[in-house]
């Protein structure tokens, strides 16, 4: 999610500076009807050539969004085939998406399923920071799991730290194991391939996982990982949200999604 910050932030510049042309799309990134259950595809700043498995195989996607995305339409994101959110609400402990609230409400009001997403703190203990998150996400019964954002930060002005797997396990499971006792369910865990790959985290027991992959389907780039939603692009184009997005697919198909959520 770091890495889509940068993503984004480059792409608006770019549209900016040239007086927001319309994008030359190719025609494997042009979105398709989801009538009569049809497939999902997203348009893209940066479409990558998928081979394999593509993400518009899937049946159900959903955006994730931050302060970064601004103010967003999400009347006209629901329209367009939107079927979950996750939104940033806090980072380490003591900082607050300054965008959550207006998201939150919004989603709410449009009706759009969505959870709410910690960014990790490594200089700082897993138990402050799950205190934190509670203090500001209050408990929605209409909520879907929340989620646990544990990536390594390189560019980070205040903490570069990075613990040896066995650390990280222990921490992420005090997190998760603190707000599934005051949610009711426990978060899934957002993460990376070198994230994966360096700290084992993907041996977490009852913990289900959103994995990023914008450059090949999951089983390609966490060969032998289990996953719930796959984060195929940072820099998606979704009606009712300006600029750059990440977007996600679900797994399952809309009958297992339709369990999954309730």
């Amino acid at each position: 999610m770091v890495v889509k910050r940068v993503l984004g932030l480059l792409a608006l510049s770019l549209l900016c500076a040239c007086g927001q042309p319309k994008p030359v799309e190719r025609a494997d990134s042009v979105r398709v009807s989801t009538r009569a259950g049809g497939p999902l595809r997203f348009a893209d700043h940066d479409p990558h050539d998928w081979s394999g498995r593509a993400p518009w195989r899937y049946g159900v996607h959903g955006i994730d969004v931050s302060r970064w995305q601004g103010g967003i339409d999400w009347t006209a994101a629901k329209a367009s085939g939107i079927s979950f959110v996750f939104i940033k609400a806090t980072e380490g402990g003591d900082l607050v998406d300054p965008s959550f609230e207006d998201h939150r409400r919004g989603v709410r009001r449009a009706g759009v399923p969505y959870g709410a997403y910690h960014y990790f703190y490594f200089c700082r203990p897993a138990v402050e920071q799950a205190r934190w998150f509670i203090k500001n996400v209050p408990r929605d019964r209409r909520a879907l799991p929340h989620v646990l954002d544990m990536e390594w930060n390189p560019h980070s002005p205040t903490c570069r730290k990075r613990p040896e797997g066995r650390e990280v396990r222990a921490e992420a499971k005090r997190f998760l194991d603190i707000l599934e006792r005051h949610y009711g369910r426990r978060p899934i865990v957002y993460t990376t391939v070198d994230f994966y790959r360096d700290t084992g985290i993907g041996a977490l027991s009852g913990t289900e996982f959103w994995l990023r992959s914008v450059a090949g389907h999951p089983s390609e780039t966490y060969p032998g990982a289990d996953w719930t939603i796959w984060q195929y692009t940072g820099t998606g184009k979704v009606p009712g949200v300006p600029g750059p997005v990440d977007i996600n697919a679900f797994r399952g198909s809309p009958e297992d999604w339709a369990r999954w959520a309730n």
